[in-house]
């Protein structure tokens, strides 16, 4: 597949990388060639250093040739521009990232795929509500739901007072229990269950289960005792600190602690929520987190530009006796790290953008893929066509690959978990898990 990603910033060269290795033929463009030495050097990607909003830029690059169009420079003006430069010039299609939340809202989406723009990404909004999932739910890592919440994915880190450690999984996930571990995060390895494993303290374990029985696993992993988040601190105001207020719940009150003054003044203008407080100062000052009520807080977010001082603000929380805590962290490098000193939920906003790009990439009908910032592993919705592979006989009896577990599925509405018995059926929705390549394994199942 030919694509070209317009903007070598963070987003930019994340996706050049994750895409070079899979061999795809990947062109980068960004007009400040600086930007393009260490990626050129490095890996198997054609760089250009010519503005993406330019049509004789975007014709040297071969657009016209191009299977996917990307627009992630950091103004959203120009990417909605190259995309639709890009579109008219013969790109097959296109994806702009954008910094306005109209521009994410269904009903456009008919109106910007006729000015030649196929789709739009938004990582901070994205990310914003991803938090917001995780405090409400203080006691688990990830939170995501399917179908408007019929199904439910929850990674949990199970401690030594857990009710499930040491059960071979057979007796814990039997065709009739009310939820299925369908991964196993364990120091640097990322399991696919079978029935013989058993589970340890310190694994994030993965559930898939219904809205009904959240609370059996909340008492199963020893995480009772975990307190309903009602006041938070926010260390940062970035685009993405402001989405998580604005769509905090009634019963939440924040405190945004932001260092740069200009900046402070201006969330004042774009934080709509009423229980948010802006306070101009430096999240990382103990006296003033002291001075504040930290102590009283149940959560603690970090979500400056940069990743050793989220993670450092983070486990200086902790020490204050803040419960939940969630560390942005953007350098790739440093997640295993951050999830070794256990600082709690790791976001990265570059994963939203990838998870969005990947889902265009595939053939089958998916539409939803979430990448699983701490494990090497992916969950994918997957719509069932007529006559598809995967309804022709139980899933016991269909081959699928090793790296590969069906969760559940969704059929007239209602979640269902899946057991070796299940025949899917045409026009369900099925929730697969992935190791690293396991979706498009998966693909030929459900086309």
């Amino acid at each position: 597949m030919k694509i070209i990603i317009a903007g070598a910033g963070a987003v930019g060269t994340h996706l050049a990388k994750l895409l070079s290795k899979e061999h795809h033929d990947i062109t980068l463009m960004d007009e400040n060639p600086e930007k393009l030495e260490d990626i050129s050097s490095n890996f198997d990607i054609l760089t250009l250093a010519l503005p993406p909003c330019s049509i004789s830029a975007l014709k040297e690059a071969e657009v016209k040739k191009a299977d996917l169009f990307i627009g992630v420079t950091p103004d959203e003006a120009h990417n909605m521009t190259a995309c639709m430069l890009a579109s008219k010039i013969g790109a097959r299609r296109t994806v702009a990232r954008v910094d306005n939340y109209e521009y994410t809202l269904p009903e456009h989406s008919d109106f910007f795929r006729t000015v030649g723009i196929d789709s739009i990404i938004y990582p901070e909004m994205l990310a914003g509500m991803e938090i917001l999932h995780n405090i409400k739910r203080s006691w688990t890592r990830q939170w995501w739901e399917v179908q408007n919440g019929a199904l439910i994915l929850l990674g949990v880190k199970v401690r030594e007072n857990a009710l499930i450690l040491n059960k071979p999984l057979k007796e814990l996930c039997g065709a009739d229990a009310p939820y299925h571990i369908v991964a196993i995060k364990r120091g640097d390895e990322t399991l696919i269950p079978h029935g013989n494993h058993s589970l340890i303290a310190g694994d994030v374990v993965y559930f898939m289960t219904t809205p009904d029985y959240i609370d059996i696993i909340r008492d199963a992993a020893g995480k009772e005792d975990y307190p309903e988040v009602g006041h938070l601190f926010v260390m940062g105001g970035s685009s993405t600190a402001v989405h998580l207020v604005n769509h905090m719940p009634d019963h939440m009150h924040a405190k945004i602690l932001e260092s740069n003054a200009t900046r402070a003044l201006q969330l004042n203008e774009v934080v709509k929520n009423n229980h948010t407080l802006i306070l101009h100062g430096d999240g990382r000052d103990l006296s003033l987190l002291e001075e504040e009520g930290v102590r009283k807080a149940q959560a603690f977010v970090a979500l400056t530009q940069h990743s050793e001082q989220n993670i450092l603000a983070c486990l200086a929380a902790k020490r204050l006796g803040v419960r939940k805590t969630v560390a942005m962290v953007e350098n790739t490098d440093y997640i295993s790290m951050a999830e070794s000193l256990d600082i709690g939920t790791i976001i990265n906003k570059k994963t939203f953008a990838a998870d969005h790009i990947y889902r265009m990439m595939l053939r089958a009908d998916i539409t939803t893929v979430k990448s699983l910032t701490v494990a090497n592993a992916d969950v994918a919705e997957f719509q069932t066509p007529a006559k598809a592979l995967v309804t022709r006989r139980p899933v016991k009896d269909l081959g699928l690959p090793d790296s590969v577990t069906l969760g559940g599925l969704v059929r007239n509405g209602k979640g269902v978990l899946i057991n070796g018995n299940t025949v899917i059926e045409p026009g369900d929705t099925v929730v697969a898990f992935c190791l690293a390549g396991g979706i498009k394994k998966l693909e030929r199942f459900f086309k």
